[in-house]
């Protein structure tokens, strides 16, 4: 992946980002100071609390096997939710891992989640390559793809940013790379940053399947 500076978990070239930064932090600290959790007390999460956030309710894309998705498919599920690409060579594969530990770590809770990792570049990762990376990492995975205009519309749902940049020989893709969590009911509650440890990961899914499913 591209890297001029990376702040949080979201990657940008270097004049954008100082900029963005300054507006999205004002952003996400005046969101925190107005929105109370949802039990009304202050947040347990070890990642950023996002719950009630009037964005990521929908998602409609096909997994790795052809089988359309939305989020009603994981309803009564966890849900980890994260954007990338296979040629991504570092944050995605990362990320995977810790998913695949964190899986590991939860032990027979491990079947009431999902993880999702929806593709950002629809024209190089074919339903085959999909279906061999995410078996190199967990079996359960679910790879999300579609036409560059369905991606789109669901990276926008999410508030994930990326960009195709050019390289020397093709190109790579500069993007968000949070976490994010759902809780069984499908709501959007937690962003986890990248640089978090896989206990922060394991904490707040614990905390989300300890919610009663409806």
């Amino acid at each position: 992946m591209s890297l001029d500076i990376q702040y949080g978990a979201l990657i940008l070239p270097r004049r954008r980002a100082l900029a963005w930064f300054g507006v999205a932090a004002l952003g996400v600290l005046l969101s925190a100071c107005e929105r109370p959790s949802a039990s009304g007390a202050a947040a347990a999460f070890k990642g950023i609390d996002i719950t009630g956030v009037p964005y990521g309710r929908a998602l409609a894309l096909t997994d790795q096997h052809g089988k359309p998705r939305t989020l009603a498919d994981f309803h009564g599920q966890v849900v980890m939710l994260f954007f990338g690409f296979v040629q991504c060579p570092d944050v995605c594969p990362t990320a995977l891992l810790r998913a695949a530990q964190v899986m590991q770590q939860l032990g027979p809770q491990a079947q009431q989640v999902q993880l999702l990792f929806v593709t950002l570049d629809p024209q190089r990762d074919t339903p085959e390559l999909l279906r061999a990376y995410m078996a190199a990492f967990d079996p359960s995975f679910l790879a999300l793809t579609g036409t560059a205009a369905q991606i789109r519309v669901v990276a926008d749902e999410f508030r994930v940013y990326y960009k195709t940049v050019a390289t020397a020989t093709s190109y790579t893709i500069d993007h968000t790379a949070m976490t994010y969590l759902l809780d069984r009911q499908g709501r959007l509650r937690v962003a986890l940053r990248h640089q978090q440890p896989t206990a922060d990961y394991v904490a707040d899914v614990r905390l989300l399947l300890a919610e009663p499913a409806v």
